[in-house]
């Protein structure tokens, strides 16, 4: 921890002071994936790892991200926005709250809530904006769409209602009304000849949602390079309420890791769920990956990839 301050934060918040940039708005992403992982990833839980116990346990995520907002939020040109996972990952009544309150605890640790501007949601991922053929309150012969193997009992099926509904729940346990949303839609644009056209007309629960579901991911916890993504909306701002801008955070083109292990000098290791041959485990409900194949590390331009994202951007290219 004494490291990361040090080392890590101090030096970009130095960096951010510098008198040049005072005429600018920065916008900083504050350490995607890590207070989420402290819900989702720790004790009996299917994604559970002993790091994150471990985290868990000395506060040291807590402690770091307040730090990283304390010196970041006392610069005056700097608006921060703390990354809340996706409705993928805590839409769920066990993850959703619990995710609010560890967020409000980081916000605190930094001296005051003021110094969080609003949250990000679907960072570098890839769930749709909206779900236009299907609802979470929709239902097929009298059983809800929330008991289909993709939804999974989720109180939510896409990123729009998820990240309003987050926004109010954040505001619930202590943050300002003043707080938005951004959404990272660089990726979630899912269009192409695969992008259906209408609710389905089956009458068997998974085969309404597969065929309805614009999101064409083989599981929702698939995150890496996936087959068949395209690029989302356009980034602009004030979209819809409650929602600050469209963002692309992750850069259309940009690996998210190798296919398979590939030697470099820049410390990039190998994750299965790069593997399009990997058959899954317990955080991707034991499904095969989704990922293209041949793709550099992570990082790297990747051209195939990117060929993808504009073939199959929704709104489509004009």
């Amino acid at each position: 921890l004494p490291r990361y301050k040090t080392e890590y934060i101090d030096p970009i918040a130095a960096i951010q002071a510098d008198a040049k940039y005072a005429s600018l708005r920065i916008i900083n992403i504050v350490e995607i994936d890590s207070l989420p992982n402290l819900i989702t990833n720790v004790g009996s839980s299917a994604g559970a790892t002993a790091q994150c116990d471990t985290m868990k346990a000395n506060g040291g995520y807590v402690q770091g991200i307040g730090y990283a907002l304390q010196k970041l939020g006392a610069l005056a040109n700097t608006y921060q926005y703390v990354d809340a996972a996706h409705h993928g990952w805590i839409g769920w009544d066990t993850n959703f709250a619990p995710t609010a309150q560890i967020m409000l605890q980081a916000a605190q640790a930094s001296g005051s809530v003021n110094n969080v501007h609003g949250f990000i949601t679907n960072t570098a991922n890839y769930s749709a904006l909206q779900e236009p053929y299907f609802q979470v309150t929709s239902s097929v012969g009298g059983t809800s769409v929330r008991q289909s193997k993709w939804v999974d009992w989720n109180q939510y099926v896409d990123e729009l209602t998820f990240a309003q509904a987050f926004r109010t729940q954040l505001i619930s346990v202590g943050f300002p009304s003043s707080i938005g949303m951004l959404i990272d839609t660089s990726r979630n644009g899912w269009g192409g000849s695969a992008r259906p056209t209408a609710a389905s007309t089956s009458t068997v629960l998974d085969t309404f949602v597969n065929e309805s579901r614009v999101d064409r991911r083989i599981h929702a916890g698939n995150w890496c390079n996936q087959s068949g993504a395209g690029l989302g909306e356009r980034p602009r701002s004030a979209p819809a309420s409650g929602i600050d801008a469209y963002v692309w955070v992750k850069p259309p083109g940009e690996s998210d890791g190798s296919s398979s292990l590939i030697p470099n000098d820049e410390g990039k290791g190998f994750d299965r769920m790069c593997d399009p041959t990997y058959t899954g485990n317990a955080r991707n409900g034991n499904s095969m990956s989704g990922a293209l194949p041949n793709a550099p590390i992570s990082g790297a331009w990747f051209s195939a990839q990117f060929a993808q994202l504009m073939q199959n951007a929704y709104p489509p290219l004009s």
